[in-house]
């Protein structure tokens, strides 16, 4: 199988965000894509680009991508690597297209000289985390992801400083989101 792995385009945004929602249903949470062509291609072609994006052409068919963007470590001192997105149509998985997009980014962070490439991944998706162990990825499980989402963040940012001490919690749900469901087996 001939894969050829290139830059998202503009003219391609519509085949990523198609992809995108596949990738949100394989994880059960369809509920959570607000992404639009519009934003993604605002994302990707800005002046000043907050993600990159990469696309899987197996045989000339759309089979997969990877979305990332660039970090910082402050004990590294220098920036990394965050691998948002990757995913792979099941009929073109087992055939080293999911690998060539990682070594695709992994490339993309050797060449900016990053110190870390960092990504998650659901704790119930054994067969890509048995992938990434064998890639040597170590699981840090000492550390737990947080997250604000949009009315969140807009919450903190409006904060009184001087109120540090009167924070108090936001209505019960308002600030969870929803778990995605383990798969049936």
């Amino acid at each position: 199988m001939d894969t050829r792995i290139t830059r998202i385009t503009s003219a391609r945004v519509p085949e990523l965000l198609e992809l995108i929602r596949e990738l949100a249903k394989f994880e059960r949470l369809e509920h959570e894509v607000q992404a639009r062509t519009a934003s993604l291609r605002r994302s990707f072609f800005s002046r000043q680009p907050a993600a990159g994006a990469l696309l899987a052409d197996c045989d000339g068919k759309l089979a997969g991508y990877a979305i990332y963007f660039f970090t910082f470590s402050s004990f590294v001192g220098r920036a990394g690597i965050w691998l948002e997105d990757i995913y792979v149509r099941p009929k073109f998985r087992q055939q080293g297209t999911g690998l060539a997009l990682i070594q695709a980014v992994a490339q993309i962070g050797v060449e900016r000289n990053c110190g870390r490439f960092e990504w998650t991944a659901l704790n119930w998706n054994k067969k890509a985390l048995a992938f990434y162990d064998r890639l040597g990825a170590r699981v840090m499980d000492e550390w737990l992801l947080l997250r604000l989402d949009a009315a969140g963040l807009r919450r903190v940012a409006a904060l009184d400083a001087a109120s540090n001490g009167a924070l108090k919690r936001p209505p019960a749900g308002s600030h969870k989101t929803r778990r995605p469901k383990r798969p049936p087996s």
